[in-house]
């Protein structure tokens, strides 16, 4: 077995002797910290329905798709090749949506190919936007996200170019 696979289970014993000399109530410890993310959980959950309800509608409505259309020429002038335009728009949206689009340009294209290397570039370095600020926005219970959701995607767009270019380059 590589030694990685008893990393987490080493963390986790060392904690529970480091509580067991500092005389910490583990246990105690434990339920208090599970009984904290229930009331996290129970307190996000509106916004986190929310959010997956408004990224169905998104989707279900053809907006996705015709968003996708009127921003192509957007993208192609920026360098990120028309096929991943549905990619771009999807990822802020959509974690699982934006892997199985992911996988279908892999399958498309080849997993060697410059679209599918943009693509995993654009996967792997840019956030699921909408998610994220959800999330975080109503645990520190802030309404007012001004240029929070604007700002990240644009940085998500701008990101994508410079993933294309660097690949183009590599």
């Amino acid at each position: 077995m590589p030694l990685s696979a008893y990393i987490l289970p080493l963390f986790i014993l060392a904690v529970i002797v480091a509580g067991f000399f500092k005389k910490v109530p583990i246990y105690g410890s434990f339920v208090a910290g599970v009984k904290g993310s229930l009331q996290l959980l129970l307190s996000i959950m509106p916004y986190f329905t929310t959010i997956l309800i408004a990224i169905e509608l998104f989707t279900a409505s053809g907006l996705g798709e015709k968003l996708t259309q009127v921003l192509k020429p957007l993208f192609t002038a920026m360098g990120i090749p028309a096929e991943l335009s549905q990619l771009v728009i999807l990822r802020p949206l959509s974690g699982n949506g934006s892997i199985a689009a992911l996988q279908t340009i892999i399958d498309e294209y080849g997993a060697d190919s410059y679209i599918a290397r943009c693509g995993s570039v654009i996967v792997g370095a840019s956030e699921t936007t909408f998610y994220v600020a959800t999330i975080y926005f109503s645990t520190v219970k802030e309404y007012k996200l001004r240029y929070a959701i604007p700002v990240c995607l644009l940085a998500s767009l701008i990101g994508a170019a410079g993933g294309c270019a660097l690949c183009k380059i590599m």
